[in-house]
């Protein structure tokens, strides 16, 4: 059953926290950043901070229910998208840093799913020009929130400094991934999906494309980077729990 408001979204999310969290999968580090984000807009919403508030609650909610989707769609052993999938395999492998967990999820949620959401809130007569200012809100809150993970992962992570240090320059996805750039890309393939005639097949296309920036994220293709995030994983804390007690504080 997809959620209907943002309060089931919250909801949903603190279940698949703390499903994943006791079952110590690295499936848990996403939901935690995204139910940040959901109450933060919550928050905008109900402080009138947004263009248009309620159009902002139903974006929320659909954009929250294409994660929710592929969350339950990986349970039930059914079908779907590609970019959520290489997020859900990493992260039952779990041998990646908690930074690349987060950075896969909000890969495929950011530069797929939210495109689609946006289209499917203005509806195909809609005006999507309209929704830009609020579109840029919402990804200012994430990069807010991701600003603020990032300080909470160092307690976990006693070498993660070292990845922004010796990484900055360097054209490897991991370091170079970029909200502002995430951001264009969505607002871009937005529009290609709202005026497309065949939206399964621009659906498809985007998703291929999406699917291969997660192998980016994965594999690094420098040697010193390669080497840096195995001495940095080597340090990282492993325990879930505690990883998801961190990051789940508050400022």
């Amino acid at each position: 059953m997809a959620a209907k408001t943002i309060d089931e979204v919250i909801a949903r999310l603190d279940n698949i926290i703390e499903l994943e969290c006791a079952n110590s999968s690295c499936m848990a580090y996403f939901p935690i950043l995204y139910r940040k984000v959901t109450v933060r807009i919550k928050e905008g919403i109900l402080n009138n901070e947004f263009e248009n508030n309620p159009r902002m609650e139903k974006l929320d909610v659909l954009f929250a229910n294409r994660y929710i989707e592929a969350y339950e769609c990986l349970g039930n052993n059914k079908p779907f998208t590609k970019s959520w999938k290489k997020a859900f395999e990493a992260a039952k492998k779990g041998n990646l840093l908690i930074m690349q967990h987060l950075l896969l999820g909000i890969n495929a949620h950011i530069n797929l799913d939210l495109g689609i959401a946006v289209a499917e809130t203005v509806g195909d007569d809609g005006e999507l020009m309209d929704f830009e200012n609020d579109f840029n809100k919402i990804n200012a809150i994430l990069g807010s929130m991701i600003a603020d993970v990032e300080a909470k992962i160092i307690s976990v992570s006693p070498l993660f400094g070292l990845l922004d240090r010796f990484g900055k320059g360097r054209e490897d996805k991991l370091v170079s991934f970029s909200i502002n750039v995430a951001r264009d890309g969505a607002w871009l393939f937005a529009n290609q999906y709202h005026f497309s005639h065949n939206k399964n097949e621009e659906l498809k296309t985007r998703d291929t494309i999406i699917a291969t920036l997660a192998d980016k994220l994965i594999h690094q293709k420098s040697w010193v980077l390669k080497y840096l995030v195995k001495t940095i994983y080597f340090f990282e804390k492993k325990d879930v729990p505690q990883i998801v007690a961190v990051l789940k504080q508050e400022n």
